[in-house]
């Protein structure tokens, strides 16, 4: 379910921009036009994906990002998109224009008109897309189903996930979404940057070092189950790439292709090699499952190692990573993490 699917988001700092101008009207004549940024690659572009093959015949000037973090790719790449999906998922929280700060701040940075906002729902908003007349839709870490892909495809060429449904990884998200605007090295210098934050940020966690953690959603006023995001999750991913081993439940979650799956109290134990565990939630979360004559077995809660980050808000949302979201959660992330590693005994 696409809501649940990125509380806050998902069931719920920018970097150095090569900042341009930008048109009024959202489009230019020149090759490097605002929407698109430099020119680094050759068309006809052909890219794979699980849903098909997309062919893009020559440099978009018109881009559109549905999904969660797409529009991220290329606003960290100076392209401005004309329409982007809004990022409000939760059913908590507020984002100003329907999106998050990061990416606000790099739309306000471009300057010029602003991007449409589509709506968020159950199906893609169809005709809001097909108004901003886009030359590609971006849609490399989404959950299109085959119906919604084969209707995008009459729009535009549509980029959509390259295996499994909301399973791409934020650095094969860049690589796609830079390939399809041409900006494929460009794409390949932001991954690189971002790793090296990434690492600067992590080098002095130590008490994450050896220890395993995965990503929840659990609701304080009912913790008769929880929900786990399976190892090929990018929330649980990027716990991996902060330091963290994946613990076993979520990996072999991972082989259903599923991005969730719920674990009743009554198989608590399952968690017991999850040292730290990260949920949405707030400061309720920890004592609801501490007062749990079964959750409270299980290590990480007998240790206090929760970090609830939160329900709809920005840095809730921000810990499901994207080109924009990582420079601005990172510091703040990373030490929440370590200092609930610290308690594991």
């Amino acid at each position: 379910m696409r809501i649940r699917h990125v509380l806050s988001a998902a069931v719920a700092g920018v970097l150095a921009l090569g900042l341009v101008g930008c048109a009024s009207n959202g489009a230019s004549s020149s090759a490097a036009s605002p929407e698109t940024g430099k020119e680094s690659g050759a068309y006809p572009i052909t890219i794979k994906h699980a849903l098909g093959t997309t062919t893009i015949p020559e440099k978009p000037r018109r881009v559109a990002a549905i999904a969660w973090g797409n529009q991220d790719v290329a606003l960290a790449l100076g392209v401005k998109p004309v329409g982007i999906e809004s990022q409000v998922w939760a059913w908590s929280g507020k984002a100003p224009l329907g999106v998050y700060p990061w990416t606000e701040n790099a739309i306000k940075k471009l300057g010029g008109t602003k991007p449409v906002i589509f709506k968020t729902g159950d199906s893609e908003d169809f005709e809001a897309i097909s108004d901003t007349k886009p030359d590609v839709i971006l849609a490399a870490l989404s959950g299109l189903s085959k119906s919604d892909y084969a209707t995008l495809t009459k729009i535009a060429p549509t980029v959509a996930y390259p295996k499994v449904a909301w399973f791409t990884p934020w650095r094969q998200q860049i690589e796609m979404d830079a390939t399809a605007m041409g900006l494929k090295k460009e794409g390949e210098q932001l991954v690189g940057s971002l790793d090296k934050q990434i690492a600067a940020a992590t080098a002095h966690a130590t008490a994450i070092k050896g220890k395993t953690a995965a990503f929840f959603y659990a609701d304080p006023s009912d913790v008769s189950k929880v929900s786990i995001y399976t190892g090929g999750d990018p929330r649980t991913a990027f716990l991996a790439d902060l330091g963290f081993t994946e613990p076993k439940l979520a990996s072999d979650a991972a082989k259903s292709g599923k991005f969730y799956q719920d674990v009743s109290a009554e198989n608590a134990d399952q968690l017991d090699d999850v040292d730290v565990i990260v949920s949405y939630g707030d400061e309720t979360l920890l004592p609801a499952l501490q007062a749990s004559p079964l959750w409270s077995k299980v290590p990480a809660v007998k240790n206090g190692a929760v970090v609830a980050v939160g329900n709809g808000d920005a840095f809730s949302a921000a810990t499901t990573p994207t080109a924009l979201s990582i420079p601005w959660v990172l510091k703040k992330y990373v030490a929440k993490l370590d200092a609930a590693a610290a308690k594991v005994k």
